[in-house]
């Protein structure tokens, strides 16, 4: 009887599921909300898992004996302390087979560096980092708490930034910046002064979407956007580091991978990063994610099965999975 492998890819506002086979060809996919449990809980977790994982169950047309390993990345899965209700939700399935959970940062790992170590650095919303020592037996990571532990840069942390330099112009403790006008149109403010109040009262909303302007501010050579890039690059790269000297991997070569939109923005971003990565570990090698994160999921699905995936499984993962990016 063919095996079946599920992976799933759990978030804050979507749920993916799919389901491949020992050759790594696509046979099921599902869709379904956020479940992370920090805002829906663990029944509500369990509730996207679910809804994912059937539909995927129910296009590929299979029953769930034949599923031989399932693997998650969970967003909200930080600590050890949270296993257990984790894997109770996802017991809610009914998989007779072997399971394994993990950070969803992990996921991108798994799908982006061909050796399955190293390290994955999140930028999107909001950010993270996790990685693997090369035998992955020990795990670094940074808390994922972003402001509030002092950790950079997603797009969230970068608007919060790029407001207070906005604000210092107005209060003439800093410089014009060209980010000035394009917040007051973007948030529909009559001026700066409108804008300032308005944000401080909760009228205006400057939140992850503004992002893009301060790239394109950046891009035109306004010094203001541009240390804002060059200090979202550097802190980017100072959780990459955290997470190198946790797992010692100073002196070694290996993947960092790149996950979210953050790093769509090109060199202006990369550049401080890799420079402050590679002055701590100059094997390191910046590589962004081309596969769907959920990919990692089935790769790690067949080896907690106990199938390690060749080269022509990945390939076959990869070409099989690249159709839901």
């Amino acid at each position: 009887m063919k095996k079946y492998f599920v992976g799933g890819d759990v978030g804050g506002t979507k749920t993916h599921v799919v389901i491949a086979d020992e050759h790594g060809h696509l046979a099921g996919f599902g869709q379904s909300s956020g479940g992370n449990h920090e805002t829906v809980g663990y029944d509500g977790l369990a509730r996207a898992v679910g809804e994912a994982f059937n539909e995927a169950v129910v296009s590929a047309d299979l029953s769930i004996d034949q599923i031989a390993g399932a693997g998650f990345g969970i967003g909200g899965y930080d600590w050890n302390s949270q296993r257990k209700d984790h894997l109770r939700a996802i017991a809610t399935l009914g998989l007779q087979a072997p399971v394994e959970i993990v950070n969803d940062a992990i996921l991108g790992l798994l799908a982006g560096s061909e050796s399955g170590w190293g390290v994955a650095v999140v930028s999107g919303t909001g950010c993270n980092c996790w990685g693997w020592n090369r035998e992955r037996k020990r795990t670094g990571r940074v808390t994922g708490m972003g402001t509030l532990m002092g950790e950079g840069a997603g797009a969230s942390e970068l608007i919060h930034k790029a407001v207070q330099m906005v604000s210092h112009e107005w209060t003439k403790r800093g410089p014009a910046t060209a980010l000035t006008p394009a917040f007051i149109r973007f948030a529909g403010a009559e001026n700066l002064e409108d804008l300032i109040e308005g944000y401080c009262t909760g009228r205006y909303d400057l939140g992850s979407a503004a992002a893009p302007l301060v790239f394109i501010a950046a891009e035109a050579g306004d010094e203001v956007a541009r240390s804002l890039v060059r200090w979202a690059g550097t802190e980017l790269g100072e959780l990459v580091n955290a997470v190198i000297r946790q797992l010692d991997l100073e002196s070694l070569e290996f993947d960092v991978i790149m996950i979210g939109s953050m790093f769509q923005n090109g060199s202006l971003l990369t550049k401080p990063m890799l420079e402050t990565i590679q002055a701590v570990a100059v094997g390191a090698h910046l590589k962004g994610l081309t596969a769907p994160p959920v990919t990692g999921g089935l790769l790690l699905a067949m080896e907690v099965a106990g199938l390690k995936p060749d080269a022509s499984i990945r390939t076959a993962l990869f070409h099989s999975t690249s159709q839901l990016k």
